[in-house]
């Protein structure tokens, strides 16, 4: 097995936003905003290149939105999703599978772009299945009123058209081992309904994709939850029993949205769970 960063691109998101009830006083120590109050965030995705299975881990924004639309997110830096799937030797046409942790916009955009015409959607990755799960696919197709403007149509609708939507099994607890995908999948509540993590057997280690469970190093006290999610006291408690995992058994934590931190580890500490170190990709990938 081999794993990539794929980094999809670059935006930005109001840091109170980000931090929820959190005195900006206190989050900006770690996630410094600008003058607007705005924060860097990363769209960092995973690529899983197994046997002959070839595995994306989300897909960021994509590019088919309005200019209004990525105006209210500020796009910075060029990292494209094509261009680092090239940086490893890839093209999106090899992608087997799209694993979507959940479906919100900026987690699943460049699932699917505009067809030759520009008349409509297609699927991005024209040879690879999609994966869901049936709790949250319904969750995103009948969307709540708080979470509408995150799940957009045109970004899910069309894999479920193309005939290659597939859903994971859903587990009992929190925790669905060995996945039909290969990996085992915790399952949260709190940001959205059944947000999975993917849990990654590499090389002796287990690698984390943390999604929006955990979006920075700087989320990991635990009233630190996002002002996005639906459920913050089920946050809560999902973050305690993850982190305590993650500090018992030595995770890394591939961090998804932290613009300057690409993996950590926790440890045990008086406070609660806290950083313990901090890498990069290349550290634990070559």
């Amino acid at each position: 097995m081999n794993l990539y960063p794929v980094n999809a691109g670059n935006f930005k998101l109001d840091g109170g936003a980000m931090f929820g009830v959190v005195p900006k006083s206190l989050w900006q120590r770690t996630n410094p905003a600008d003058n607007h109050n705005m924060i860097d965030i990363a769209a960092r995705c995973l690529l899983i290149e197994d046997n002959n299975r070839l595995i994306l881990i989300d897909t960021g924004m994509g590019n088919k939105q309005s200019d209004k639309f990525f105006g209210y997110y500020f796009l910075w830096g060029d990292d494209t999703l094509d261009k680092s799937l090239a940086s490893h030797g890839f093209h999106r046409d090899d992608i087997t599978d799209v694993f979507m942790t959940h479906l919100h916009f900026d987690h699943c955009g460049g699932s699917v772009d505009w067809n030759a015409n520009k008349t409509g959607y297609e699927v991005a990755f024209k040879n690879a299945n999609y994966w869901s799960n049936q709790d949250h696919w319904k969750w995103a197709t009948e969307p709540n009123r708080r979470e509408k403007a995150s799940f957009l149509k045109e970004n899910i609708l069309p894999m479920e058209e193309s005939g290659h939507l597939k859903f994971t099994n859903l587990p009992k607890g929190h925790i669905l081992k060995d996945s039909q995908l290969g990996f085992d999948i915790f399952y949260a509540d709190g940001h959205t309904d059944k947000q999975m993590i993917p849990m990654i057997h590499y090389k002796g280690k287990t690698i984390c994709f943390m999604a929006d469970l955990l979006p920075t190093a700087g989320h990991l006290p635990l009233p630190f939850v996002m002002g996005y999610d639906t459920r913050p006291l089920l946050t809560l408690d999902e973050k305690e029993i993850f982190l305590n995992l993650a500090a018992d058994n030595n995770y890394y934590l591939f961090l998804e949205h932290d613009a300057h931190n690409e993996i950590i580890t926790v440890k045990h500490t008086e406070k609660g769970v806290r950083l313990d170190e901090v890498y990069t990709c290349n550290d634990i990938f070559i």
